[in-house]
């Protein structure tokens, strides 16, 4: 029977769908939990960003740059510590206000904390159909709550921009044979000068072309900054770039370095620089023959992880805010457990569950960190038994663990690529 036009029509709405409501509900929550961990590092105070503003603000009044000196409570003094071509970049925020220059890098950090985090995970999730927002939301929530993207960004640092240089080099340019293939790594090693252990692992991925191109644009982009600044460009390949004392106190807590390990054993002494020297060499060896492997088997997350976490490691400072290395290799772990796909069979339901369960301890280390509950003050950090060794290295120990045991996945390039 047709319907009487005269009668006024009912419209019933599609309910709300249930999983995305929870999606919705779980990303909130998540947000919920960012202001309590960043509460503690909110006495950082941009600390870093600060001495850099004033380093210029000395430098442009015609001072020589690495003669600031800043009295600090703990370290003594402070002092501008990047290399010329830095400094150019940073000038020019000099001329802001102190609040501008803090709200465009923090701004920018997390911007490249949203676009890195997409661009490390959006194989993974057209890879295994996953529900591509609600993981890309959770994604950049996760990785914002780790300590690394936390201490960038309450120091003020400028780490997530070399890595938005070495990601877009590395998953992108270097793949596709890009005649730009090597730029971001160049740019990113003269910016500061341990991304260089970059361009040795694309020499020993045997990418000769983009490990030139890296080299070159690192000399030029030095070459540029010595023609602005002579004396000061001199005066630190010279001198500046080998004055360790410039750089802080080693045995602090907060440098998860293979020389950090060491300096924690040792102090208030120095370690010996031969046992060191041969543990770099052993570590550097064994990673970069891991890397190398995984990008010909076309696995460049896991190679790019494990570059960065053998600079880490081998660098004499590595501060917690320099590891974001953990991140990639969090992603690997992820997507290397859901392709094992539970079988017949126990054995790829058993790799699945280990799987699984190192990604969440290995989350729950870089989120919780290791300075959180450690004062950056002046007593001597010195490692006095089991529990506490395990505590003040807890990165230097993932990352050896992951040296190891990081998978590799087959075919894990994007389709593009392949």
């Amino acid at each position: 029977m047709p319907a009487d036009p005269t009668l006024p029509t009912t419209i019933v709405e599609d309910e709300p769908d249930g999983r995305t409501v929870r999606r919705l509900v779980t990303v909130v929550a998540l947000v919920a939990v960012l202001p309590a961990l960043y509460l503690p590092g909110l006495v950082h105070d941009f600390f870093d960003l600060k001495i850099y503003m004033r380093a210029m603000d000395w430098w442009a009044a015609g001072n020589p740059l690495y003669d600031y000196v800043q009295p600090d409570r703990v370290q003594g003094e402070l002092y501008f510590t990047y290399p010329p071509f830095t400094a150019l970049l940073l000038r020019p925020f000099a001329v802001l206000p102190l609040g501008v220059t803090v709200a465009i890098f923090t701004a920018l950090t997390v911007v490249a904390v949203v676009a890195t985090t997409w661009w490390l995970i959006r194989p993974v999730v057209e890879r295994h159909a996953l529900p591509r927002w609600f993981a890309f939301a959770v994604a950049v929530v996760g990785v914002l709550a780790v300590e690394s993207t936390r201490e960038t960004i309450t120091f003020g640092q400028i780490n997530m921009l070399l890595v938005v240089l070495i990601l877009a080099d590395l998953l992108f340019a270097v793949p596709r044979g890009s005649r730009w293939a090597g730029v971001g790594v160049g740019l990113a090693t003269a910016l500061k000068l341990y991304p260089g252990i970059f361009v040795v692992y694309l020499l020993a991925a045997r990418r000769w072309r983009a490990a030139a191109v890296a080299s070159a644009t690192a000399a030029v982009a030095t070459l540029l900054a010595a023609a602005v600044a002579p004396a000061d460009s001199w005066r630190f390949w010279t001198h500046e770039l080998w004055s360790t004392g410039r750089v802080g106190r080693t045995d602090y807590t907060g440098n998860q370095s293979l020389f950090g390990l060491l300096s924690r054993f040792t102090a208030p002494d120095r370690p010996d620089p031969l046992l060191w020297l041969l543990l770099v060499a052993l570590v550097t060896g064994y990673g970069l023959w891991r890397a190398a492997a995984a990008a010909r088997a076309g696995d460049e997350v896991a190679g790019l992880a494990l570059t960065g976490l053998v600079g880490a490691l081998v660098s004499p400072i590595t501060w917690t805010h320099h590891v974001y290395w953990f991140v990639p290799a969090l992603v690997v772990l992820v997507d290397a457990a859901l392709s094992a796909r539970p079988g017949p069979g126990e054995v790829t339901g058993r790799r699945r569950t280990r799987l699984l369960a190192g990604a969440a301890l290995l989350y729950l280390v870089i989120t919780y960190g290791v300075v959180s509950f450690y004062d950056w003050g002046v007593a001597v950090e010195r490692t006095d038994s089991p529990v506490e060794f395990v505590l003040r290295n807890t990165y230097v120990l993932a990352a050896l663990v992951l040296l190891v045991a990081l998978p590799v996945r087959k075919d894990a390039a994007p389709e593009a690529v392949r």
